[in-house]
C-alpha cells in the first residue's frame, strides 16, 4: 500500500501479532538467510525473560552483503559515503564491500580472533566503521563500537569491561574548524585499561596520521590488503553480535548486548514496514554509528535489506550551511531521512524560512523520520510544512535497537499526531503503569512499560550481567520492562513519551513534566530550542526553570521575550506549574548525540558538584551555564 494511502492496514498487522506471536515472528525470519533455520520460535525458559530462534543457526554478515551480491546486487551501492568534511562522496558497490569485509576478517582472523572474541571499534564516520562491523560479524566475533573521540577514561572502561583482543582505530576525526586526534585517547585508555588488547589496526587519515606502537599497532589497510579472504562463519541465533555501552547509574558501563537472529530479523522486518525502504532505495540516516541509531539504520537494516545507506560525515548545520542535509538527499535520490530532532531544530535556528531548501530537488524524498529525544510539535509542523512530506516522530532506546512506536509505512500511514511517537511497532504491547505496577487508563500519565517478553532485536541481557539486567529494567515491574520513560497511551493507542521518569519535577505536590512545558515554550516564534529543568525551591520543593535558544536575527528584547513565555506557561499549563523564570542561552549542552543534558544542568542550577559527562559533545559549554546559571 502506497504511503499516505487513505487506509491503514496497522490494526490488522498489531492485532495478527497479538493472536498468535511466534507465527507472526515466525514468518518474520523468513526474510532472512539460515544456516539452521529456527524451528523453535521463542523459549521462555532462557535468558531473564525468554530468547528468540534458540534452536536456529546464521551469518549476519552473509545477510547484509554476501546474499546479495550472490542475487546479482553486486554491481549496486551498497554504502554512499559523503563527507562534507573532507569533500569527498565515495560510492562502495555490494561487490567491493564483500571484497574489503572478508579480507579485514580474514585479518583479524590471522590475528587470532575468533568466534565469541570481542574487538572494540573507536572511528569516525568513515567506511571503515562498518566494515570494522561486518568484519567482526562475518568471522562470528562480538563487535563494540565506543564513539570516534570518546574521552580516554570512558573508553577505558568500555575495554576493560569487554575485553577485546583487537581495537580497530583510526588516526583522527573531524570536526568544523579542528581534527581531533585519537591515536592520543586511545593509548592513555589503554593504559589506565587492566586488560590490554593484543593487536590494534589504526586507519591513517591524511588529516593527522599516528605514530605506530611497535608490536601492538599495525597498519589497517596494509593488514586488510596482505590477509588472505575469510568466509563467513555460522554462528547461534543467540550468540551476542554486538556490545553496545550506555551510562550507568552506578558509574560503571552498561554493556547492551545484541543478538545475531532476533537482530537480523527484527531490523529486516522494520525497514519496510516502517520505514517503506527496499531494496536498490536510498536511506539517509543522519546520525553516527557510535550510537544505536547508526549501528541499526546506517549499517545493519539498510544492507540486511539490499538497501543503500548513505555514512555522512558532517553536520546539519556550518558543513557548510543548513541546507547541507537537502544536498545529499537530492545528490543521492534518498527515499528516507532519519535524524534527530535536535538536528532539525538547528536548520531552524539558522534557516527559519526554509530558503536553502528551495536550491534542492527533493521529490524522491518521502518521508521525514525524527527520534532520540522527544519530538516539540512546533518542530514537527515546521518540518512537515517545509518539505510537504509525512513527518514521523518515533520512540525507542539503546536497549529495544529498533523501534518500540512509530507510524507505518509499509502500512499505510495513519493519521499523524505530532507530540505522539505513534502506536506500538507489531511485537510490543505498551502501557503506562502507576508506581504500584498496574496499568493506568488510557490517556493517564504514568512510566510506559513493555509486556514481556520483549520481541526480537531487543536485548537479551547485559553483557556478562544478567543480575544487573534484572534489576535494571524487570525488578520494578514484574512481567514489565521498564522503559524510564513518562508518558500516555491515549484511547486510540497512540503513544506520548513526555520525559525521562527523572524528567518529572514535584512542584508542591503536583508532579509536572518538563516535557510538557518544553511544548508550550517551543511554540513560541522566537524559540529555535528550549529545555526546562526542576531546580531546588524552599518553598515548593521544586520549581521549573526555563533555558530558551533563539532563532536566528531575532532583536526583540531578552525581558520581553521571556515574560512572553511565562505568560504561555501560565495560559496553558496554569498557574500550578509556578514557572516564573525563563532566560536566554546561546546554546544548550548536548551528547554527541544530540540529547540535551538536562541533569547536569540542573545540578548546576542548584549549586551541585558535576562531573562532565563523557558523552558531551562541548565541554566548554558547562562554564558558560555555571555563569549563566548561578549568577542568574
Amino acid at each position: 500500500m502506497p504511503a499516505g494511502a487513505g487506509t491503514s492496514s496497522y490494526d490488522a498487522t498489531y492485532a495478527a501479532w497479538r493472536r498468535d506471536p511466534e507465527g507472526y515472528w515466525a514468518e518474520a525470519a523468513r526474510g532472512i538467510d539460515w544456516e539452521e533455520a529456527p524451528r523453535r520460535i521463542f523459549d521462555p525458559a532462557a535468558g531473564p525473560y525468554g530468547r528468540w530462534f534458540p534452536d536456529a543457526r546464521l551469518n549476519t554478515c552473509h545477510n547484509a552483503v554476501d546474499r546479495h551480491v550472490a542475487a546479482g546486487r553486486g554491481a549496486q551501492a551498497a554504502i554512499l559515503w559523503d563527507s562534507p568534511m573532507t569533500g569527498r562522496i565515495e560510492t562502495l558497490t555490494y561487490a567491493a564491500l564483500q571484497g574489503r569485509v572478508a579480507r579485514l576478517a580474514g585479518a583479524l582472523r590471522e590475528r587470532g580472533v575468533a568466534a565469541g572474541d570481542r574487538v572494540v571499534i573507536y572511528m569516525p564516520m568513515v567506511p571503515e566503521a562498518a566494515i570494522g562491523m561486518l568484519a567482526c560479524a562475518r568471522i562470528g566475533a562480538v563487535h563494540s563500537v565506543v564513539f570516534g573521540g570518546f574521552a580516554a577514561a570512558e573508553l577505558a572502561a568500555r575495554i576493560a569491561d569487554a575485553q577485546p583482543k583487537v581495537i580497530l582505530a583510526a588516526s583522527c576525526g573531524l570536526e568544523p574548524g579542528r581534527v581531533v586526534a585519537y591515536k592520543p585517547l586511545l593509548d592513555a585508555a589503554i593504559a589506565l585499561s587492566p586488560h590490554k588488547p593484543d593487536r590494534v589496526l589504526m586507519l591513517q587519515r591524511a588529516q593527522a596520521e599516528a605514530a605506530l606502537l611497535a608490536g601492538r599497532d599495525e597498519d589497517w589497510l596494509a593488514a586488510e590488503a596482505g590477509a588472505a579472504p575469510a568466509e563467513c562463519v555460522p554462528v547461534a541465533a543467540t550468540d551476542p553480535l554486538y556490545i553496545l555501552y550506555t551510562s550507568g547509574t552506578t558509574g560503571k558501563p552498561k554493556g547492551v548486548v545484541r543478538d545475531n537472529g532476533g537482530h537480523a530479523v527484527a531490523l529486516r522486518n522494520s525497514m519496510a514496514m516502517l520505514y517503506g525502504v527496499g531494496p536498490g532505495e536510498v536511506m539517509f540516516t543522519a546520525s553516527d554509528v557510535g550510537w544505536v541509531v547508526g549501528h541499526s539504520y546506517i549499517v545493519y537494516a539498510p544492507l540486511l535489506t539490499g538497501a543503500t545507506t548513505v555514512l555522512f560525515e558532517g553536520k546539519p548545520v556550518g558543513t557548510p550551511d543548513a541546507g547541507t542535509f537537502w544536498r545529499v538527499c537530492a545528490q543521492h535520490g534518498v527515499k528516507a531521512m532519519f535524524t534527530a530532532p535536535t538536528a532539525m531544530r538547528a536548520i531552524k535556528r539558522d534557516d527559519p524560512e526554509g530558503r536553502l531548501l528551495a536550491a534542492h530537488d527533493l521529490s524522491r524524498l518521502e518521508a521525514l523520520f525524527l527520534a532520540g529525544e522527544r519530538c516539540d510539535p512546533p518542530t514537527a509542523e515546521w518540518c512537515a510544512g517545509l518539505l510537504g512530506k509525512p513527518v514521523i516522530d518515533h520512540w525507542w532506546q539503546t536497549e529495544t535497537g529498533w523501534p518500540i512506536s512509530g507510524n507505518f509505512r509499509g502500512l499505510g500511514l495513519f493519521p499523524a499526531r505530532f507530540g505522539s511517537g505513534g502506536k506500538a511497532s507489531p511485537g510490543y504491547e505498551v502501557a503506562a503503569l502507576d508506581e504500584a505496577g498496574q496499568p493506568l487508563p488510557r490517556g493517564q500519565s504514568g512510566t510506559l512499560a513493555i509486556r514481556l517478553p520483549l520481541p526480537p532485536g531487543c536485548l537479551p541481557t547485559l553483557w556478562q550481567a544478567d543480575d544487573r539486567f534484572r534489576d535494571s529494567y524487570l525488578a520494578a515491574f514484574p512481567g514489565w520492562y521498564n522503559t524510564s520513560d513518562a508518558g500516555v497511551v491515549d484511547e486510540e493507542g497512540y503513544i506520548s513519551v513526555m520525559s525521562r521518569t527523572d524528567d518529572i519535577i514535584n512542584v508542591a505536590g503536583h508532579r509536572l513534566s518538563t516535557g510538557a512545558m518544553e511544548e508550550v515554550l517551543a511554540s513560541h516564534p522566537d524559540v529555535a530550542e528550549c529545555a526546562v529543568i526542576g531546580i531546588r525551591d524552599s518553598l515548593k520543593g521544586q520549581v521549573p526553570l526555563g533555558l530558551v535558544v533563539l532563532k536566528a536575527g531575532v532583536a526583540k528584547p531578552e525581558a520581553a521575550i521571556c515574560g512572553e513565555l511565562v505568560g504561555l506557561v501560565r495560559e496553558r499549563i496554569g498557574p500550578v506549574a509556578a514557572f516564573r523564570d525563563a532566560r536566554v542561552v546561546s546554546r544548550l549542552p548536548k551528547t554527541r548525540s544530540g540529547k540535551i543534558l538536562r541533569a547536569t544542568l540542573r545540578r548546576i542550577a542548584d549549586g551541585e558538584s558535576y562531573t562532565v559527562p563523557p558523552t558531551i559533545d562541548d565541554a566548554t559549554i558547562l562554564g558558560e551555564m555555571e555563569e549563566r546559571l548561578r549568577g542568574g
